[in-house]
């Protein structure tokens, strides 16, 4: 039998227009402290993006993104951020923030599989 994991995921959400409080979900981030895995998948729609709001600067958006993928990984290019241990770095990925980026609050599951999971996830919360 294979080991079940225990992991938390939330949604990215981009906010083009913050004060009016509509999202577009645009990734996911799914982390397993015993695993010690955390993915972090995104796409964005410039289309749909730009129905809610045409001064949004998509490349900015992207670079901030990416720099989400960054901290995920542990990559240096992240900053002092990605040097945290993983369950540090998921917590802040998943903070509370008031920026035209914010993730759901993290949800918890279980899985044989989190690879598989997480891009379950992004198909059904995303795509």
């Amino acid at each position: 039998m294979q080991e079940k994991h225990l992991y938390e995921y939330a949604v990215i959400r981009v906010l083009p227009a913050v004060e009016r409080e509509e999202f577009l979900n645009v990734g996911i981030i799914l982390f397993c402290k015993k695993a010690k895995f955390i993915k972090v998948y995104f796409i964005l729609d410039e289309s749909k993006l730009r129905s809610f709001s045409g001064e949004l600067d998509l490349d900015q958006l992207r670079l901030n993104l990416e720099s989400l993928e960054k901290i995920a990984r542990g990559d240096k290019a992240g900053g002092p951020i990605a040097e945290m241990d993983l369950p540090s770095r998921f917590r802040w990925l998943t903070a509370v923030r008031s920026s035209a980026i914010q993730t759901s609050r993290p949800h918890p599951g279980l899985c044989d599989n989190l690879d598989k999971t997480a891009k379950r996830l992004f198909e059904e919360l995303v795509l």
